[in-house]
């Protein structure tokens, strides 16, 4: 698979300290903490982290989707330079959101209608955005299903979800998110749930079409396997912040934040053989409460008095930033810490 960067440096999409909140009955969830990010043209950025870290939030705040109890405290999320948000914001964003942004959900079979057919679901989006005729969205659906890799397509578009395997329902999702021809693909776990085989089918189907298309897009996963073999820039996130960011091989190469360098740690390796695996000592914080001072500070075998303090994120290198007070390259890194995907 071609990585190489097409960014020319325009972000498309900013992500400015934005903070996620969520009334519950334990108390107020700062769900997104300071959440700064960005995304160049024909960029993969690959956003990964532990479960609850706020990855699949700051999917659903740029889409749209934070609903009661939750809510945007503050921080903003921009579109080519302009705010998503407040009522000018929210009159552009429905727009562009699954026109010029779309995304592909974790779960397809909870995401897509069960009692619609396919071809149904993919024209409701062409007929919305594109203006089409019904007779025009069935024959643009047909062309899509057949390019995301499905045989007969127009035996398919009268077929209802229950009727395709995970791994086709999942090549519905992306069909219906590149309908429009977007410019930015956020793909929330696209391949949780499949088989080995299918997974690296969908992710060769993700990497063909940014090709084509020249989408940018944001992979959200926790298989570091994934990123290393797909996308240019990482960012890492915990505890509803981003606490390293970097390119890709750089990142995997030189760990800096000691919760990264505890997630490349704990994953497999083919030219190690171990009796156990490595993990990552405790558990994330509480969130509804959460600590003074660093988040990973009680987890963090190099914590000290500064971590008392929250550092801020910061630049390591030139094209990498980390929030820590000490963040160093440990002895066992070695270079791409994680095995990329085949091809």
């Amino acid at each position: 698979m071609n990585i190489s960067a097409m960014s020319n440096n325009e972000p498309l999409l900013e992500i400015d300290r934005l903070k996620v909140e969520f009334d519950t009955r334990r108390g107020l969830v700062q769900g997104l903490r300071g959440v700064t990010l960005s995304i160049g043209r024909g960029e993969t950025l690959g956003v990964v982290g532990e479960s609850g870290s706020g990855k699949s939030v700051t999917a659903q705040a740029v889409m749209g989707l934070i609903d009661m109890p939750g809510r945007i405290a503050s921080g903003d999320i921009r579109w080519k330079g302009r705010s998503l948000l407040g009522a000018d914001g929210e009159r552009y964003a429905r727009d562009i959101r699954g026109k010029e942004v779309a995304m592909v959900f974790q779960d397809p079979m909870t995401s897509l209608n069960p009692v619609l057919r396919v071809g149904t679901q993919i024209g409701e989006v062409l007929e919305r955005h594109l203006g089409m005729t019904r007779k025009q969205a069935r024959t643009r659906s047909e062309e899509l299903l057949a390019a995301v890799g499905i045989s007969a397509p127009g035996r398919r578009l009268d077929q209802h979800p229950h009727e395709f395997s995970g791994g086709m329902r999942q090549r519905v999702m992306i069909a219906m998110a590149i309908a429009c021809e977007p410019q930015l693909l956020i793909a929330d776990e696209p391949t949780t749930a499949l088989d080995v085989t299918i997974q690296a089918q969908i992710l060769e189907l993700l990497a063909e079409l940014q090709q084509s298309l020249g989408l940018s897009i944001v992979l959200i996963t926790h298989d570091l396997g994934v990123v290393a073999g797909l996308c240019h820039r990482v960012a890492v996130m915990y505890a509803g912040q981003i606490i390293e960011t970097g390119q890709a091989e750089d990142v995997f190469e030189r760990p800096a934040h000691p919760y990264t360098q505890g997630l490349l740690r704990s994953t497999p390796r083919l030219d190690e053989v171990s009796d156990r695996l490595i993990s990552i000592d405790g558990t994330p914080p509480n969130l509804v409460t959460p600590p003074d001072g660093c988040s990973f500070q009680q987890r963090c075998p190099l914590s000290g008095e500064a971590c008392k303090k929250a550092p801020q994120l910061a630049h390591i290198r030139p094209d990498a930033e980390a929030a820590c007070w000490q963040p160093s390259t440990p002895a066992w890194a070695t270079p791409l810490m994680t095995p990329s995907i085949s091809h």
